[in-house]
Formats: C-alpha cells, structure tokens, sequence
C-alpha cells in the first residue's frame, strides 16, 4: 500500500469513528427524526398511491436505527441480524417462501421493535440527570410502539382477515398498513374514535395491551423525567 493510499484508509477510518461516535451520543436524537419522518410520509404514500412496500422499508429502516441502541454488542448484532432475516423473507416472494412465513416475520419485527423500546425506556429510567437525549430516547419509545403495533395489526388482518372493521359495516373493510398504523395511534392515545374497530378476540386483546401500555407508559415516563429533574435541581 503506498503511502497516500494508506492516508487515505485512515482518514477514511477516522472519518466512520467520529461518526460512531456522534452517533453513539445522539442516537436517540436521529431515532426520534427517523421515527418522526416515517409517521409523515405514511398518509403521503397512501395519497400518491404507492404501495405497502415502500413504508415497509421505511420501517425496517427505523427499526434498524432503533436496534443500535439496545446496549452489548453481541446482542446488537444478533438482533440486527434477526431483522435483516425477517426484512429479507418480508421481501421474498410469497410463492417462494410461504405466505404463513412472510406474514409471520411483521410480527418477529414488532417484536424486536418492542425490544428496541423496552431497551430505549431502561436508559431513561436509568439516567441519574436528564439531558435531551433521554427527552427523544421517551418520545422515541412512544412513536417506535405507535407504529410497530400498527405493523402487528396488520400482521393479524393477514393472518385472519375481518379481524378490523369499519364501524357500523357488514362487509370487510380495507385494512392497509397506513390505515393499520393510524390505528395503532388512535389507540395508543386513546382517542376513541371509533371508525375502525376490533372484530376478534385476539385483534381486541393487542388494542387493550396497547391502550392500557400506553397511559402507564406515558404516566411513568412523565414522574420519572420530572422526578429525575427535581432531584438534579436538589
């Protein structure tokens, strides 16, 4: 290697650690943006009339930034590696690989997605001084579960069609991931809308989980910012 190649390679090797680094700093920060932008461009999509596909790459793009953040490198590995399968068989053909198994994998990444929340909630319950980067690591917590429920509802409609339904209809209603996520939302607010519904036990049994995880989280995450505040004031 001559010697300009090898100032290349290092600058190069600098330039990707202090990005690790900047990143390891703000990671919840981008999560939160990531997050953000994703919830946006979901009715825009539907709108301009794209299909399912692309905000599943938005998704699985989030929940790749989501899972850098879970602490222990081995760990971070295995469970990026995990979902780089299950976006790969999402992705596959369903001839190829089964409809049960392409199906299967929204709910192994809603799962993983959980992981990443529960690992993002362990580092604000955990921070003796609250800066922003515990503010978005909660605010991340709270749009991550909004929309991977939403991944997991449509996961059921897949598996059991008529689980969801207009209210007040006696056909089956369309149930798009966009609508499965503006679903996922109304219910983890608790807004009670009511234009789409719960039609099956185990469609009925996630909302409440997500309704009722929702108000503890937010009623928790709220005592232990403002309690965390007050003691680094003391």
């Amino acid at each position: 290697m001559t010697q300009s190649a090898h100032r290349d390679h290092a600058s190069a090797t600098g330039a990707l650690r202090r990005l690790a680094r900047l990143h390891g700093s703000h990671r919840y920060l981008v999560l939160f943006y990531t997050l953000l932008f994703t919830l946006g461009a979901a009715p825009l999509l539907t709108a301009l009339r794209f299909d399912a596909d692309l905000l599943q790459i938005f998704l699985a793009f989030n929940l790749l930034v989501a899972l850098l953040g879970v602490p222990g490198r081995g760990w971070r590995v295995l469970l990026m590696l995990l979902a780089a399968v299950s976006v790969g068989l999402r992705v596959a053909p369903a001839s190829a690989v089964g409809v049960g198994v392409a199906t299967g994998t929204l709910a192994v990444a809603s799962l993983l997605a959980l992981l990443a929340a529960a690992s993002a909630t362990r580092f604000v319950m955990r921070a003796q001084a609250i800066s922003a980067e515990q503010i978005y690591a909660a605010l991340s917590v709270y749009l991550l579960a909004g929309l991977f429920f939403g991944l997991l509802y449509w996961a059921i409609e897949l598996t059991w069609p008529g689980s969801f339904g207009e209210a007040g209809a006696s056909s089956p209603a369309r149930f798009p991931l966009s609508i499965a996520i503006y679903f996922s939302f109304v219910t983890l607010a608790t807004l009670g809308y009511g234009d789409m519904v719960p039609r099956t036990e185990v469609a009925r049994g996630v909302a409440v989980l997500e309704a009722v995880g929702g108000q503890l989280y937010v009623a928790v995450t709220i005592a232990r910012l403002v309690g965390a505040q007050l003691q680094g004031r003391g």
